[in-house]
């Protein structure tokens, strides 16, 4: 007699945590925050089933896990960038500031202006999601969950909203409004 029963969230979650746990730790380089991550995959997935339900809770499980663990990466990636960990505050404040040229800061001024033109063009939720998107970093699913629509529609918004940025940016080339690239940024 085969069991028919479909597994709980409960009985996969304990069945594959070894797996999952040995998976994230590869991927962050850290067995606790492979932990915490694996945590946070039960409960999103938990969270996901309330609202329909899963049929393949195990490859579900673990694509959210990869996900979270993604993002964590890139989080910690733009927490290098900006933290120095063996600086001091005091330290910080006696290094001087590079300023710019005045040919970047027209350079920036300029691109500025495109971007808001282009950003001006597009609905509110389409800019929300570019922005966070681009600015902010969240994922289409994080930006599903916090607009309240589906993933789908996010990839569908956030295409649109970088055509359009696409061709706003491609009519001020036409007009004669070029902005240099940034030297920094080659």
């Amino acid at each position: 007699m085969v069991d028919t029963a479909k597994p709980t969230l409960d009985s996969v979650f304990m069945g594959h945590r070894g797996a999952l746990v040995r998976l994230l730790s590869r991927m962050v380089g850290s067995a606790a925050t492979a932990e915490d991550l694996a945590q946070e995959a039960y409960l999103k997935v938990r969270a996901a089933e309330r609202d329909r339900p899963v049929e393949h809770l195990a490859p579900f499980l673990f694509q959210t896990a990869r996900n979270l663990a993604f993002d964590h990466l890139r989080r910690e990636r733009r927490q290098a960038v900006v933290v120095v960990p063996d600086v001091t505050a005091e330290g910080m404040e006696e290094v001087a500031a590079a300023l710019p040229s005045p040919e970047t800061e027209a350079g920036d001024r300029q691109r500025l202006a495109r971007m808001e033109s282009a950003l001006a063009t597009l609905g509110e939720r389409q800019r929300r999601i570019l922005l966070l998107n681009r600015m902010e970093g969240l994922s289409h699913a994080q930006i599903a969950e916090r607009l309240d629509v589906s993933v789908s529609t996010v990839q569908k918004d956030l295409k649109t909203a970088l055509l359009a940025c696409l061709e706003v940016f491609a009519r001020l080339d036409r007009e004669g409004l070029r902005v240099p690239p940034r030297p920094d940024v080659l």
